[in-house]
């Protein structure tokens, strides 16, 4: 009867789980994310974009509608949230424009957490809140 050696499992495990994890940190968020999907709707013909600059902890964009800019504040149960967040108030062109600004706001109100991932075969990240859910995929740099 076979008996595994426990020592040697254990090591293999240690070992396979630390060459597939990768640490995410703060700074890989930084840059520029244009919304795909809010809700389970695809919504990038909305346009809207996400700036994070998450060393300064300040967030800047485009909301569908107007430029948005604002600073993030780490709860303590780790959620993010903008609760001073500045708009210009120019009106939205679209339903689906004003739909994706109302939600946006929403999500950056509530708070959220980020989560690095791979949907729609796309690999970008998600904004989570208690309400909402947007995946974003990062903005080609020059």
């Amino acid at each position: 009867m076979f008996k595994p050696n426990l020592k040697k499992v254990s090591l293999l495990l240690v070992t396979l789980t630390t060459l597939y994890t990768q640490t995410v940190t703060a700074n890989d968020f930084d840059g520029a994310w244009h919304l795909r999907v809010m809700d389970g709707m695809e919504v990038r013909k909305a346009r809207a974009i996400l700036d994070l600059d998450m060393d300064k902890m300040k967030l800047s964009g485009f909301d569908a509608c107007n430029r948005i800019g604002g600073t993030l504040i780490k709860n303590s149960d780790s959620n993010m949230t903008t609760p001073m967040l500045r708009s210009t108030k120019m009106g939205c062109r679209g339903k689906i424009q004003n739909w994706v600004s109302k939600r946006l706001h929403a999500l950056l109100k509530e708070g959220f957490n980020i989560k690095e991932e791979n949907k729609y075969g796309v690999h970008g990240i998600t904004l989570k809140s208690p309400h909402h859910e947007l995946f974003f995929k990062r903005m080609e740099r020059d």
